[in-house]
């Protein structure tokens, strides 16, 4: 699926400048729990297979290394010789069966064969029923991705009000809340863009 690794942050409130270090602080967190946000709802979209064969549906997938939670991607091969097919090469033969158990256990919907060389994944075509299943789910992730925003805007007005108390003056107070309520809408639009991308990817037969 599409990532956010071109997406530009918003623009930083030339009114900042007046801002003391705290109200600083306080954006700057904000927006990096925002962010995070965006980031572990992408992550979850990973594991929610859509259309052909991608390496991507085995992203959220993580094999028992020696005794270290090891991303699949780094302990394996992985292909796609066709829009049905997804192969996976251990760089280590003694990982064949810790991999398909791992593949398992993110309970993906997959059916994995081990033929002693590598492992084989039939990726099977998606319902109607299945679409709507999953396109339920992506909502689901949505809408707690967008909790996250709002619960950070929140944290973050009860800081400022803190500071208003603490003697900071009312005017940089209702900037900060007024950037905090901007980053707020910046974020839910990116939710809506990254959901709109994903349930069209979903019902693509």
């Amino acid at each position: 699926m599409e990532t956010t690794n071109n997406y530009q942050l918003p623009t930083i409130n030339q009114q900042r400048k007046t801002m003391t270090e705290e109200i600083e602080f306080i954006l700057d967190s904000t927006q990096e729990s925002m962010s995070g946000s965006i980031a572990h709802l992408e992550k979850e979209f990973l594991n929610i297979r859509a259309g052909k064969a991608s390496p991507a549906m085995l992203g959220g997938v993580f094999v028992d290394y020696y005794g270290s939670q090891t991303p699949l991607s780094q302990v394996s091969n992985i292909n796609v010789p066709d829009a049905r097919t997804i192969t996976i090469q251990p760089y280590e033969k003694n990982m064949l069966q810790p991999i398909e158990k791992a593949i398992m256990i993110a309970n993906l919907g997959f059916n994995p064969m081990n033929n002693g060389d590598v492992i084989i994944i039939s990726v099977p075509p998606l319902t109607e029923e299945r679409r709507r299943d999953l396109t339920k789910q992506a909502k689901g992730e949505a809408e707690d991705a967008k909790i996250g925003i709002r619960n950070a805007r929140q944290e973050a007005n009860k800081d400022i009000k803190k500071l208003e108390k603490e003697g900071t003056s009312e005017d940089i107070c209702k900037t900060a809340e007024d950037e905090v309520q901007n980053l707020t809408n910046t974020y839910i639009r990116k939710i809506d863009e990254i959901l709109a991308h994903k349930e069209a990817e979903i019902m693509k037969v």
